[in-house]
């Protein structure tokens, strides 16, 4: 990367604002960069439309990696510069499922000196396209749920999942993976997942084996019916043993559907619903991005 279009967020507070500045250190000495805030998706197009063959750094969360995957794809560039990321985003849910630092300076090194990895990503039939993951069901609840207390943060999304997890009772949906027929939509499914990366909630593995990589979409389906199991398969996710449980069913597969009565949807932090009916398929290598290279990870560790 020489030549750099760092985006950022043209609301963002003064602690994100300091962390663009100690990425900014290490870009600069590597690279000519021009630094470009943005408010609003119409300003994002235009910005983009206008990099002038410049490479993409997105300082902001899951969502401004997002908003700026679906610009490219809308404009028909996705596939054109190279992208990084300076995790600012209360969650980072994808930074973290790929490894790159939660650290300005240092995800700022991983864009100069890391590898370029070819990224899958998830379109749906409405148009829109998933990087990180989609959740459906209590997941979805929580982050509605979790909008009043979004002023604390991650523990904001924690105190949504606590609520949605004791009041949810499920929702009768059927939920086909490729072929296979995970839920019939007679048993009500407390949560399904559909991971193209690992974690949702700020670090929550949901699909711990989940990779953005390997052109394949990691399914989840669990059908935790009382609160006793609701109970339970919290603390089971906690752990990260949740798929182990007699009432949870996981498979990977190239396309999912879902279908039932009105639920939300989570995709990369946006809610969207109620809706009906919904279908996800993998594009593999949809995009470039620069990942931290074993050393680097040795090196974090």
């Amino acid at each position: 990367m020489e030549r750099i279009l760092l985006v950022t967020n043209a609301t963002a507070g003064t602690n994100d604002q300091k962390a663009v500045d100690e990425a900014l250190a290490v870009l600069e000495e590597h690279a000519d960069v021009r630094v470009v805030a943005t408010s609003d998706a119409h300003q994002l197009h235009e910005v983009l439309a206008g990099r002038d063959g410049r490479d993409v750094v997105v300082a902001g969360g899951d969502g401004s990696l997002h908003a700026v995957v679906g610009a490219l794809l809308d404009s028909g560039d996705l596939g054109g510069p190279t992208l990084g990321l300076i995790p600012l985003g209360t969650g980072n849910d994808f930074a973290r499922g790929v490894d790159i630092p939660l650290l300005p300076a240092e995800a700022a090194a991983v864009i100069m000196d890391g590898r370029a990895v070819k990224i899958d990503i998830l379109f749906d039939g409405e148009g829109g396209v998933v990087v990180n993951a989609v959740h459906v069901g209590v997941g979805a609840e929580a982050g509605r749920a979790a909008e009043p207390w979004k002023w604390l943060g991650k523990i904001g999304y924690v105190v949504g999942a606590l609520r949605a997890g004791l009041k949810s009772q499920g929702h009768r949906m059927r939920v086909v993976a490729d072929d296979t027929v995970l839920a019939d939509g007679r048993r009500r499914v407390f949560q399904v997942g559909i991971a193209n990366g690992p974690n949702i909630g700020g670090g929550t593995k949901l699909s711990p084996d989940a990779d953005p990589t390997d052109g394949s979409i990691d399914v989840l389906v669990s059908f935790s019916k009382s609160r006793r199991d609701r109970i339970l398969y919290g603390v089971h996710l906690k752990r990260g043993t949740h798929e182990e449980r007699h009432d949870v069913r996981t498979v990977r597969a190239s396309r999912v559907s879902v279908s039932g009565d009105g639920f939300w949807c989570n995709a990369d932090g946006e809610l969207s619903g109620p809706i009906t009916a919904r279908e996800w398929r993998v594009q593999p290598d949809a995009f470039s991005m620069r990942l931290p290279t074993p050393a680097q990870e040795n090196l974090a560790e």
